[in-house]
């Protein structure tokens, strides 16, 4: 694998914008480590495997989520990817069928895998311990980043779509996709209809998807800095507003005890958490491009992207192991966000660690292929 990276970084090209490889490889890492560090991991009487935060408990904390919860910024990076191989695609004259299929596959290949080995092992567990309830009982939380990439793919799937429309009226565009948005929350809201909502799963994420194309076709990084300025500034500025003077809770994950997830369906909050994510990137793009201009920092982030899926498909299942043995070693699950919780964290970020070094070293080479 040494020698594939090594081939990769020699292959860079002059004019890569090494900041969406870095933004991508680091939006992977953050979800990753908070799964493990920042879930107070407990079981439910039922049996479940459930994974609260401490936002609730510990005073200010929110405001670590207005950086932490990375999402939007990976569909904002996802839409310059996307429009860049569009164009590649259309001067190479390839078919439309041909673009999705490139940019699905690698999605696509890590969940396969991950979903036909629990298949294998739910099939040896079941024959093995009769009355035996299950992953989907026990270990949900198992394929619940699964949705994030059933989302991507979604966005992904209508980029065609977006893409004539970006060509044709980009900023019409963008705005329409804003109001959108806005219009699902007033109808949620105001006519109390929570399922009106999850309109917004596809609607939010395409918004911040389409603010990505502008970064591909060079509207945000020409000339001077005002742009990248105006998106941080107008974005932190909506933040605020929403979630003072509107009805949208302070923290972008889901908080227990709160009646409203700004996550669970999204909402404009996230919209506007994109877009002040989006404008902080770009301003430190400068310097992040200088620095990954390095061999050492730009290799790393080559490692990182060239198998980021096969971490994300996989580092719940080693969060689970890294559990059972924890728990067959003597070790007690704590349920609150005491000191001797937070002494804890950096075991839960090396135990589960070596059991995805191990997944890796199984799994990595399906969605690495032949490059």
């Amino acid at each position: 694998m040494t020698s594939a990276i090594d081939t990769m970084v020699d292959a860079t090209p002059a004019g890569r914008d090494r900041t969406v490889d870095f933004l991508r490889a680091l939006s992977i890492a953050v979800v990753v480590a908070w799964h493990w560090v920042f879930s107070i991991t407990q079981w439910k009487s039922s049996g479940a495997l459930t994974m609260p935060n401490p936002i609730g408990d510990v005073p200010g904390l929110w405001i670590a989520t207005w950086v932490l919860q990375i999402m939007p910024l990976f569909f904002f990076v996802g839409g310059f990817a996307n429009y860049v191989s569009w164009r590649a695609a259309k001067r190479n004259g390839l078919p439309h069928g041909a673009f999705l299929a490139s940019r699905l596959k690698r999605l696509l290949k890590p969940v396969a895998v991950l979903v036909g080995v629990w298949i294998a092992v739910e099939f040896v567990i079941g024959a093995l311990r009769p009355g035996y309830s299950g992953v989907l009982h026990w270990g949900f939380v198992v394929f619940v980043p699964l949705w994030f990439l059933g989302t991507y793919a979604a966005v992904v799937c209508v980029a065609p779509v977006t893409l004539r429309l970006h060509e044709r009226a980009p900023y019409l565009t963008l705005l329409g996709l804003a109001l959108l948005v806005v219009v699902v929350d007033l109808l949620r809201f105001g006519l109390g209809a929570e399922v009106v909502g999850f309109a917004n799963v596809l609607f939010v994420f395409v918004f911040i998807h389409q603010l990505g194309y502008f970064y591909g076709d060079g509207t945000l990084t020409s000339g001077s800095r005002r742009a990248p300025w105006m998106l941080a500034v107008g974005g932190l500025a909506a933040l605020l507003l929403l979630t003072t003077v509107g009805p949208y809770p302070r923290s972008m994950v889901a908080v227990a005890g709160d009646g409203m997830s700004n996550m669970f369906p999204p909402n404009a909050c996230i919209a506007a958490l994109g877009t002040f994510q989006a404008g902080l990137a770009l301003l430190l793009r400068p310097a992040l491009n200088r620095w990954l201009a390095h061999r050492r920092p730009w290799k790393a982030v080559v490692a990182a992207n060239a198998v980021s899926m096969t971490v994300f498909t996989w580092h719940m299942t080693a969060l689970v192991l890294a559990i059972g043995v924890f728990q067959l070693l003597g070790g007690v699950l704590l349920t609150e966000p005491t000191a001797a919780w937070w002494l804890q964290r950096p075991l839960w970020l090396l135990l589960p660690g070596v059991f995805l070094a191990g997944q890796m070293a199984l799994f990595a080479r399906f969605e690495l292929g032949r490059r």
